[in-house]
């Protein structure tokens, strides 16, 4: 549904998309990144902007958040599978820190709940497994975004992360089904609350529902998480919106990348 199923076509897609990317300069150590979850056709490009940052680093697990669009939970689920498989081949689970990050809290739990259709996740992958070499992951769905439930989530990964080589993603697409206009309104204020790093302020405006993004909650537990590990500096790195792609305005879906950096 997101993206061609044929591996050669995949291949193909990904590497015009990053041929196409040209993101900004990013100073100091990456720690996270928020990427969009929409087709690659709509999103891809906007994603790829960030993803490219990866080409010459290397980690050895990430971390990917995503909100659950198709089934309503109470908490944070992490997979309890052995992998994710894409066509461009199976990612293995980082079984240790999965283990380490359920034992956190109550709230985070072992479960396919989330995952079982959930594409927030999924349609980052292909673009890790083309910058990447070898990684494992860990795929986290909020079934509820509430405070409550990203600074227990904040606060888990950034105590079990704090010794790692890892990466965190949040995966977020912005205003839905506006005007182009009336997005660009409702875009830029997430993006304010972004670039000035302060999740709290953004995390007040989705509760007043003063701006819509649909992994708010990823967004709002990544950026606190990396900031506990040392990151101090937010790149916007690419905004448009699936009108800019398609012509068609009318109602348009919102997409964002960016970086999360920690700057001496």
């Amino acid at each position: 549904m997101f993206y061609p199923a044929i591996p050669t076509q995949l291949h193909r897609e990904l590497d015009e998309l990053f041929r196409s990317a040209k993101p900004r300069k990013v100073e100091g150590t990456l720690l996270a990144l928020i990427a969009p979850h929409a087709g690659y056709m709509y999103s891809g490009s906007t994603a790829a902007v960030g993803y490219k940052l990866l080409s010459s680093l290397n980690f050895d697990t990430v971390v990917v958040v995503g909100p659950s669009h198709r089934e309503y939970f109470r908490g944070i689920s992490v997979f309890s599978g052995d992998a994710y498989r894409t066509p461009l081949g199976d990612v293995p689970i980082d079984m240790k820190l999965r283990e380490e990050l359920v034992a956190q809290s109550e709230a985070i739990v072992m479960s396919h709940v989330g995952h079982r259709a959930e594409h927030s996740v999924e349609v980052q992958l292909p673009f890790l497994q083309k910058v990447l070499r070898n990684f494992t992951f860990l795929p986290i769905v909020m079934g509820d975004q509430r405070r409550e439930y990203c600074d227990i989530l904040a606060d888990a990964l950034a105590a079990t992360l704090k010794n790692r080589n890892a990466l965190l993603i949040a995966s977020s697409d912005l205003s839905h089904y506006h005007p182009h206009d009336v997005a660009l309104q409702l875009d830029k204020r997430v993006i304010q609350e972004v670039e000035a790093y302060n999740p709290d302020g953004l995390m007040e405006k989705l509760e007043r529902d003063e701006v819509e993004a649909c992994g708010g909650g990823p967004m709002v537990a990544v950026m606190k998480a990396a900031k506990m590990l040392g990151s101090n500096r937010s790149y916007i790195l690419h905004h448009c919106t699936s009108g800019d792609i398609t012509g068609e305005k009318d109602a348009v879906v919102g997409y964002l990348s960016v970086a999360l950096a920690k700057v001496n």
